[in-house]
Order: C-alpha cells, then structure tokens, then sequence
C-alpha cells in the first residue's frame, strides 16, 4: 500500500504531494527552519562549499520549494540556476524571494516533475537536490 498525504484522496501521490506544498508554501521557509534546528542551513552551505571546486556555471536545482538552495548556490557565481519544482505554490513563493533579493535573471524558478526533467543531457554543469 502507498504512503500518501491525504489516505481519502483518490489523486495519484505526485499529485497529493504538489497540493501538500501548495497548501504549506507560505509556510515552509520558518516550518524548515524550526523543525531542523537550523540544521538546513549548514546542510546547504556545506554541499555549495563542495562544489566550489567545480566552478559551475549552469546549475539545476531539483525540487527547489522555494529556492533556498539556488540562493546559497549564488555564492559559487553561476551564470544560471534553474530550480524546478512540481508545487506550484512553493514555487510563487521561491519567486517572490527572487526578486526582493534582486536575483530573478540569475534564478528562474520552473514548474518540473524531477521523474520527467525536460533538459537535454549534460546541461547542466551541477545538479543540486536538498529535500526532493
């Protein structure tokens, strides 16, 4: 039996999950933070430090939420993220994020099922997931 957010819903899992963020995205930011402590933050700061070496300059962020991954990854100086997502909620809220901070040419957020990605291969020069 599958493990699905919502036990009387009888939209596929995919689709309960999407409406699960919709439904928290305002939220999701503090509720992240609080519930880890914190610790989300290091996690980031430690996986971009890893790719410093890399020097990538076209990265993809999957199952972005609200892009707190593509912000840290700005620190490595990439031409381009793109963060996908499949929440469109959490995705509104990653764009707003995105032009208070003035970053929205460098981040674009995209509607994208991580099982589907529509890039070509060998795209992107790094492909970051915190939470997907």
């Amino acid at each position: 039996m599958a493990v699905v957010p919502y036990k009387n819903d009888v939209a596929g899992k995919k689709l309960q999950v999407a409406r699960m963020f919709d439904t928290i995205s305002g939220n999701y930011d503090f509720l992240n933070h609080f519930l880890s402590f914190g610790i989300d933050i290091h996690w980031r700061k430690k996986a971009v430090k890893m790719l410093a070496q890399d020097h990538p300059k076209l990265i993809l962020d999957v199952a972005t939420g609200t892009g707190d991954f593509a912000l840290e990854a700005l620190s490595l100086k990439p031409t381009k993220i793109i963060g996908v997502d499949i929440s469109e909620g959490m995705l509104e809220v990653g764009r707003k994020k995105m032009i208070e901070k003035g970053v929205s040419e460098i981040i674009e957020m995209r509607t994208g099922d991580s099982e589907n990605l529509p890039f070509q291969e060998n795209m992107f020069d790094a492909i970051i997931v915190a939470f997907g």
